[in-house]
């Protein structure tokens, strides 16, 4: 992996506010010339740094989101299988792996509570998953994409 520098970071930061920023605008907003910019995006690009570009939802267009964690404990030998189930699920987001009394941690979103309901039915049908405790998203105060 690639040593950051200042100017790298910087050049995250600029392009988690908005990943289609233009090079010639991030040259600008640096005040660095556009190649300078473009040799360092490609870099970062092939050494890995810079996985890819997302998009980012504004508050407005999540409005009707209803976003939990949801904590999972597994029996051991069930993880393979039970991280399959949860890859399966499209309201599972993200899965992280947790230290602890609990094995894993999942980002869910649902349209409803109707549907959250089903999911962690579902979460905690699966074979392996010893017990699972929920915390609903009731709003964001710190936001740090980067």
């Amino acid at each position: 992996m690639t040593d950051l520098d200042e100017t790298d970071r910087q050049l995250l930061i600029q392009l988690a506010a908005n990943a289609r920023m233009p090079v010639a605008k991030l040259a600008a907003k640096m005040g660095l010339a556009r190649t300078t910019v473009q040799a360092r995006l490609d870099r970062l690009e092939r050494s890995g740094v810079i996985a890819g570009y997302t998009l980012r939802l504004s508050d407005e267009a999540q409005r009707g989101l209803i976003r939990a964690t949801v904590l999972v404990q597994i029996t051991p030998s069930a993880q393979a299988a039970v991280l399959l189930q949860l890859q399966r699920m499209p309201q599972v987001e993200k899965v992280h792996a947790t230290s602890g009394r609990f094995d894993l941690a999942c980002q869910v979103g649902t349209r409803s509570t109707l549907e959250l309901d089903q999911t962690l039915d579902k979460i905690g049908e699966i074979d392996g998953v010893q017990m699972t405790e929920s915390l609903i998203h009731l709003s964001t105060r710190i936001d740090r994409a980067l």
